[in-house]
């Protein structure tokens, strides 16, 4: 096969002897597109007041890279099958790490706006080729500490975006939290280009250029509707519509598929418990995450009265938890399992989400998203094991491609549901009351719950 060729020693079936290093680079790429999230976000107020940005446009700052982000995973994953991941890999950081120059060069709306949109296109490429490669570079426990480590980064991410983008703002402007990707990203793209195998490739034929542009634009109006719904309610006519129109265009996409010669993705995936289960947890871990940071940073800024900086300092526990949970996890769910780890995971989280309406405070919101951290950052873990654990190689861009799109839905879904849940409580001044905080916490400990209890049922015990 013409793609088997390797620039550096591997024997195919053999450990690769530059494996661990291999991740640790990956790992990194990956957190830079997850940090390029929320370390926007805390940026975001003296990046419109220097480059004169309305509401509208400091919104699409940070949906315009999401949407793009979750509508191209999936291409970017039969890319990866399709022509080697290795060079989609090297493509999508090239890429992303342009963009970032281009953004932090910006000097008004238009040129900002079209580099997250390309920083989107190379997170799209880059992320589900980097956990396509995990997947093949590791085998039995070694992937399930691979896949903690990679949890690790990608859970803990947004929570250390808001310390960075706290720092960053505060010091040498709002520019540098994309310059900041430029040296990093031109240092692991000339190691990587280096050290990182040329796998063989696991997909023939020619890239479903039909299939792509459905599934984009079926993948896009849904995050825009998940999006726009925080702000103008669920059942708002032109979020119905985009729900609406996602739909046909999901169905449309599928019943192409069908037919193609050469398909985007094997529909059969998605008839798999253990990828179903992996997207559910997914789903839900990202969710509950990006849902609960986004009700923290509201409510130690906006009731508590914290600064951008002291508010990122208080999140330093709730990454260093992600982190050290997601990672331990990878360690044990071998001799736990996937269920029974998912399970105790929830009711951690929801045990930590019901802290904040008991007690009130700093301290007791601090404390009680830490723990629901510790939680969720085992879940991003499960989520993985089981969704990538037994896909053949030939699948295991295109199922990343999938795990990765969820991830974006889920943090979609998740910042939302709690903007309309405390809708009041965000948009009210220090002092005033936290009633929609406690609807938004009560919530999601229910999430949690619930979630537990089909977790039990849906995600395949070690025997099945």
């Amino acid at each position: 096969m013409s793609g088997t060729e390797t620039t550096s020693t591997h024997v195919l079936g053999a450990p690769y002897p530059r494996r661990w290093p291999v991740l640790g680079l990956l790992g990194l790429a990956q957190l830079m597109l997850i940090l390029d999230i929320t370390v926007v976000a805390i940026a975001l107020p003296d990046m419109g007041a220097e480059l004169e940005l309305d509401r509208a446009a400091l919104t699409w700052v940070v949906s315009g890279y999401a949407l793009t982000f979750g509508s191209l995973m999936l291409l970017g994953g039969r890319a990866a099958d399709l022509f080697g991941a290795k060079r989609i890999v090297l493509a999508g950081l090239a890429l992303f790490t342009a963009a970032s120059l281009a953004a932090g060069l910006a000097t008004g709306a238009p040129l900002l706006l079209t580099a997250r949109i390309a920083q989107g296109a190379g997170a799209a490429m880059l992320s589900p080729a980097a956990l396509s490669v995990v997947v093949r570079l590791f085998d039995g426990d070694e992937r399930n500490r691979a896949l903690g480590i990679w949890s690790a980064l990608g859970g803990g991410g947004a929570a250390l975006g808001v310390l960075l983008g706290g720092l960053i703002t505060a010091g040498p402007g709002w520019a540098w939290v994309f310059f900041i990707n430029v040296p990093v990203g031109l240092v692991v793209l000339v190691v990587l280009a280096r050290i990182l195998p040329t796998l063989p490739r696991v997909a023939a034929g020619s890239l479903d250029v039909p299939g792509a542009a459905l599934v984009a634009a079926a993948t896009g109006a849904l995050i825009y509707a998940l999006v726009r719904a925080g702000d103008h309610g669920w059942f708002n006519a032109l979020s119905l519509s985009l729900l609406a129109f996602a739909a046909a265009a999901y169905a449309g996409f599928a019943a192409w598929q069908r037919r193609a010669s050469a398909p985007l993705m094997n529909l059969r995936l998605l008839g798999r418990r253990p990828v179903v289960a992996g997207i559910f947890v997914i789903a839900v871990a990202t969710a509950l995450m990006v849902g609960v940071f986004f009700l923290g940073s509201f409510y130690l800024q906006n009731h508590q009265g914290h600064g951008a900086l002291t508010t990122g300092l208080l999140f330093l526990p709730v990454a260093l938890l992600t982190m050290a949970a997601a990672t331990a996890a990878g360690r044990v769910i071998g001799f736990i399992g996937a269920r029974s780890l998912a399970v105790a995971a929830l009711l951690v989280a929801a045990a930590g989400f019901i802290v904040p309406v008991i007690w009130s405070g700093t301290t007791a919101m601090v404390t009680g998203v830490s723990i629901a951290a510790a939680g969720l950052g085992a879940l991003f873990v499960v989520a993985s094991a089981t969704a990538l654990g037994s896909v053949a190689p030939h699948e295991a861009g295109v199922t990343s491609g999938i795990v990765s799109t969820f991830h974006e839905f889920g943090a979609s879904a998740g910042a939302a549901a709690v903007s309309s849940a405390a809708a009041a409580g965000i948009t009210a001044h220090t002092g005033a009351t936290v009633s929609g905080f406690d609807d938004a916490f009560l919530v999601a400990t229910g999430v949690a719950a619930v979630s537990a209890v089909v977790a039990m049922w849906l995600i395949p015990s070690t025997h099945e």
